[in-house]
């Protein structure tokens, strides 16, 4: 029995001392590979800088951030804010405070945010998008310097008012973008089309080469998310959303047509179907992309964003997503 028990021991003692050797070879492995991948990085991002072949494209003479330029930038950062702590939120269950606490630079954690019910396809979407959202922030923030973050209502009962207000009735039940993937999807329809317009109309009234190169690259990722979303409910649009009686299609009309409504410059938003005369080249219904007459994307200014996300119509009076108004220079002067 002893002979026994001590041969037991000594087996035990091996299978544990071979587990802690493999241990220490996979965390050994996992650090070799981080740093061949690290110095990779590093030495492309150094013959990059050195090569010849790949210059910066910046022009030789000009400044590189207008002081103009930075309040038209920052006016962004309320939308990047907005749409970070919503992807956020619903891919991990947390947001800035926890993923990049120095951003929001202590401003108020958002109402109602919290993990939605996805499918893994739609969160792997989302959780992409958030950490672009993320990168969005650290590049404002190093180009043109972020503001505190605004209060931000993604209350399921805030998202139920505006397709209560899409729809022109209250739907029953209440819609709530945290159900699951499609009705997520349904809701962020409603934000990141607003931030790509609003960089579009941007464009024209910034000078610096910095600036014009960082709106540009917000521009192409937002354009790229709101492709994907479009698309992504483009190919369900004859499916009704649960339990309403209503299609995808319908939905984005009618979203499209609210912040048609609340920005009050004529139609610069539509749904994933339309009518032929505003379709490509007035031949298709097919609506994909959102475009104007000549295929190009729509424009707003910061007054007809302000009137939509705040809900009101107003961009003297907040409410919506921002329950106290949005920050920065613009957005404030539109408040005294």
């Amino acid at each position: 029995m002893h002979t026994f028990t001590t041969s037991k021991k000594k087996k035990l003692l091996s299978y544990s001392t071979l587990s802690l050797i493999m241990s220490f070879k996979l965390l050994f492995i996992h650090f070799l590979v981080t740093y061949m991948v690290l110095s990779e990085i590093l030495f492309m991002s150094f013959s990059y800088a050195t090569n010849t072949n790949c210059p910066s494209g910046y022009p030789k003479k000009g400044v590189g951030v207008e002081k103009e330029d930075v309040d038209k930038m920052q006016f962004a950062v309320n939308l990047e804010f907005l749409e970070a702590e919503y992807f956020l939120w619903a891919s991990y269950g947390f947001g800035l405070d926890e993923v990049a606490p120095n951003l929001p630079m202590s401003g108020p954690p958002p109402i109602g945010a919290r993990k939605a019910n996805l499918d893994q396809l739609t969160n792997n979407i989302i959780m992409e998008f958030a950490n672009q959202e993320v990168g969005h922030l650290r590049s404002l923030n190093s180009t043109v310097g972020v503001f505190p973050r605004p209060l931000l209502d993604l209350s399921a009962k805030h998202f139920a008012k505006i397709f209560d207000d899409a729809f022109g009735h209250k739907l029953v039940p209440p819609f709530d973008p945290y159900r699951d993937s499609l009705s997520y999807m349904l809701s962020c329809y409603v934000i990141p089309y607003v931030g790509l317009v609003g960089y579009v109309g941007t464009n024209p009234n910034i000078n610096g080469y910095e600036t014009k190169r960082l709106l540009a690259g917000l521009l192409g990722v937002e354009s790229g998310q709101d492709a994907v979303i479009r698309m992504y409910l483009y190919e369900r649009a004859a499916e009704l959303v649960s339990p309403y009686q209503y299609t995808v299609a319908d939905f984005t009309s009618r979203i499209s047509g609210l912040r048609n409504k609340l920005g009050k410059c004529g139609i610069k938003d539509e749904g994933v179907y339309v009518q032929s005369p505003l379709g490509a080249e007035n031949r298709t219904r097919s609506n994909v992309l959102s475009a104007n007459f000549g295929s190009l994307s729509y424009k707003r200014t910061p007054a007809e964003i302000l009137r939509i996300v705040y809900g009101s119509g107003d961009e003297h009076v907040p409410g919506g997503f921002y329950p106290k108004g949005a920050n920065g220079k613009i957005a404030k002067e539109f408040l005294k």
